[in-house]
């Protein structure tokens, strides 16, 4: 299973395509993609996006669903949706619907 996710170019936010809804700030309104076709759509999303200078960064990421939530596979991504390591007040993590 694969998640499309970017910066957006205005502010450098981690964030994630959610199909219709345009690009959403979390990872839990992501598209997951669980099959190449799939995967094949989110990547034309991208290349779209970052055509139109709305993103940077575009990537398709490996997740898994644990108990009904998209989780990242890498460390990396894991950090990116929810804040720095050190400082668990700052970024995604802080928020209160996170």
């Amino acid at each position: 299973m694969k998640v499309l996710t970017a910066n957006r170019l205005t502010d450098g936010e981690a964030i994630w395509y959610a199909g219709a809804r345009g690009w959403a700030e979390t990872i839990a309104e992501a598209d997951v993609a669980g099959d190449k076709a799939g995967e094949a759509e989110l990547e034309a999303a991208g290349k779209a996006a970052f055509a139109n200078n709305e993103v940077v960064d575009v990537e398709l990421i490996d997740v898994e669903l644990v108990d009904g939530l998209i989780r990242p596979v890498r460390l990396r991504e894991r950090i990116r949706a929810a804040g720095p390591t050190n400082r668990l007040d700052l970024g995604k993590q802080a928020r209160t619907a996170a």
